[in-house]
């Protein structure tokens, strides 16, 4: 029998070599009632949202740090992106397990001979392939990121964010190329809206699929009891990092709220910055540019009115805690220099590396009351792990942008995140 593929390339396409149809390999391996369209379909509903979940979170992260001109992120609710990353993090980690899944129910079709048997599903093979590798580096690379361990040597924050786009393609080729399938997978014994413009003998196949189909060594309510409670737990077990009530469960979670200095957990300590003579030399001054240049010791800032606010740090690696910061607020110190009221300025730390060196405060940040030079942490002096003698603490913001170690605040564009 002539094969459609064949006929468009003019000749039979050969058979794979038999040493590459052997064991897990073979068309026919791990054989089960569960490879159903129902069940891929299914499952892939779940997978899909989880990754726009995490693509839209992840988004939003990005467009914090690396802002275009366009781009305002307000200074409250001071726990939105708490929350917003926190959800990323824990929907991230949940897709492992239901990538798993999804990959069992269609483990027979990934290995079908010839791979395509008409160009439409060669494009549809063509974007599983990137699907489920984009998939994979996400996953594997955002689990080593809350870690804080880059064996690779590339870029975690670029490769991540363009990973992200062609992830969203290759979901979107591939809901496209099978749409038929899911569309079947996904209907229900008479209900006539979900087999609408179906040809009879699809329609045939879609209804075939009931429960007792799915019935087999593992049942199909084992089966799904498995992957919830797997997703689950893995969810559970880190979403005591975002908040603390299950932390004492977050057995996977990479920190615990109230775990470190002052009651604190912190990603750079000051040995790893390289400041630890630098930060506690008398000399030390915060400059700050403007009409009216400031060089102020820590007895000067010490000087300024104090307010106390109480603002969760929360981590790009989803982890995030609640704190109370005392100190002045950065818009009367900008102020004290002659910058106007909600002036976008750059905050440099006396660390000598490092990306998160020097960040932008935008137009709502520095105009907020919340926006402190913080000196004391929980009514203590700062432990120079927390940025002693004097750090940025802002609301809504990346704790990656809570710049420790303050040295130089200078006006910055207008345009530039504000």
């Amino acid at each position: 029998m002539t094969r459609p593929l064949d006929r468009v390339l003019g000749a039979r396409l050969p058979d794979p070599p038999d040493a590459l149809r052997r064991g897990p390999l073979a068309e026919d391996a791990f054989p089960s009632p569960l490879h159903t369209e129902r069940r891929a379909s299914r499952v892939g509903v779940w997978l899909g949202s989880g990754f726009v979940i995490c693509f839209l979170t992840g988004m939003v992260s990005h467009l914090i740090q690396q802002p275009p001109s366009w781009f305002v992120w307000p200074a409250g609710p001071v726990w939105l992106y708490r929350v917003s990353q926190g959800t990323h993090v824990m929907v991230g980690l949940a897709l492992i397990p239901l990538l798993l899944v999804k990959l069992w129910t269609v483990y027979p079709k990934l290995f079908s001979w010839p791979p395509a048997a008409t160009p439409a599903k060669a494009v549809g093979r063509l974007s599983i392939l990137v699907l489920v590798g984009s998939a994979v580096f996400m996953l594997v690379t955002g689990l080593l990121n809350i870690a804080q361990w880059y064996p690779f040597g590339f870029s975690f924050k670029t490769a991540h964010y363009w990973t992200g786009w062609v992830a969203v393609g290759a979901v979107l080729t591939h809901v496209g190329s099978y749409a038929p399938q899911i569309r079947r997978g996904l209907a229900r014994r008479g209900t006539a809206a979900s087999v609408a413009g179906l040809a009879p003998a699809e329609v045939d196949r879609a209804y075939a699929q009931t429960d007792a189909e799915e019935e087999g060594a593992v049942s199909r309510r084992a089966f799904v009891t498995t992957a919830v409670v797997a997703t689950g737990a893995v969810a559970l077990t880190q979403w005591g990092q975002t908040i603390s009530p299950p932390a004492q469960v977050s057995v996977l979670a990479p920190r615990i709220p109230g775990v470190g200095p002052q009651g604190l957990p912190v990603n750079q300590t000051g040995i790893t910055a390289g400041v630890t003579e630098s930060a506690v030399d008398p000399a030390f001054r915060l400059v700050v540019e403007g009409p009216t240049p400031l060089s102020l010791s820590l007895a000067d800032l010490q000087a300024f009115p104090q307010h106390t606010e109480r603002l969760p740090i929360a981590c790009v690696e989803g982890w995030s805690a609640n704190a109370e910061w005392t100190g002045p607020r950065l818009r009367d110190v900008l102020a004290a220099a002659g910058l106007p009221r909600g002036a976008v300025v750059h905050v440099e730390s006396i660390q000598t590396g490092g990306s998160y060196r020097v960040s932008t405060v935008s137009r709502p940040h520095s105009a907020s009351d919340k926006t402190l030079l913080a000196l004391q942490l929980n009514g203590q002096v700062l432990d120079i792990d927390h940025g002693y003698p004097v750090r940025l603490i802002a609301p809504n913001r990346p704790g990656a942008m809570q710049t420790k170690w303050l040295g130089r605040i200078a006006p910055g564009a207008a345009g530039v995140g504000s």
